[in-house]
């Protein structure tokens, strides 16, 4: 099989657990939850056309991920939603090279492959994850758009393990704009619930994406276009 890949970069874990951490990001194309702040436009937006998603086998995705990064760069597997494909065969040929392997999703499937970290970002006003989803889950991140997000995120991870961190993190333009009823809120439930973290999307301050050429390095969100006000 072929993976849509709509973006493929070499920087470092911006979010979660492992901030800070060399990462190899494949971002794979299409999801269903069509999140109305993703950074992704072809989630969201009508009049969104893909352009620049290429086709790629697990070999050519493997090859790549070993001619732009050292060894011992882990490699993130993102989105879209890629938990919509069978990530074995990529995961197995990752293994083979010695990397780690992390996805980072929604959980609306059942997720196939090997993966090593599985960082789950319920979205409570669409697909609720599969309970498989949430059991094997190793970090949550709930975005905050609104404070009544908070406890939505929360509803949607009966069977979480409990060594299993929880991350509230404000959506961007929200921290961007140092919206206090958001940061506020993500502030008093991290103090009532000592379960909780306090997030942040820290390569965005650093703009460490742009730094690699194969990122998207436009100021609007991935695929989407100015002159459409997208």
């Amino acid at each position: 099989m072929k993976y849509p890949v709509h973006e493929r970069f070499y920087t470092w874990q911006g979010e979660g657990v492992h901030l800070g951490r060399a990462a190899y990001f494949i971002r794979l194309y299409g999801c269903p939850q069509a999140c109305p702040w993703c950074d992704s436009a072809g989630t969201w937006h009508k009049d969104y056309r893909p352009e620049g998603v290429t086709l790629m086998s697990a070999q050519e995705l493997a090859d790549v991920v070993a001619h732009d990064s050292p060894d011992g760069a882990f490699v993130v597997i993102t989105g879209g939603e890629p938990i919509l494909f069978d990530l074995g065969p990529l995961v197995d040929l990752l293994h083979g090279m010695n990397r780690r392997v992390h996805i980072e999703t929604s959980g609306i499937a059942q997720l196939r492959g090997d993966i090593d970290w599985v960082t789950l970002s319920p979205k409570p006003f669409g697909q609720w994850p599969e309970a498989s989803v949430v059991a094997r889950a190793d970090e949550v991140k709930i975005i905050v758009h609104d404070p009544s997000d908070l406890q939505a995120g929360l509803d949607t991870l009966t069977g979480l393990r409990d060594d299993a961190v929880i991350w509230l993190h404000p959506e961007w333009s929200r921290a961007r704009d140092r919206d206090t009823t958001v940061l506020n809120a993500i502030t008093e439930a991290v103090k009532s619930n000592p379960r909780l973290r306090a997030g942040y999307q820290m390569h965005k301050l650093y703009r460490a994406d742009d730094l690699d050429v194969h990122s998207d390095k436009r100021l609007v969100p991935l695929g989407g276009n100015t002159e459409l006000g997208y």
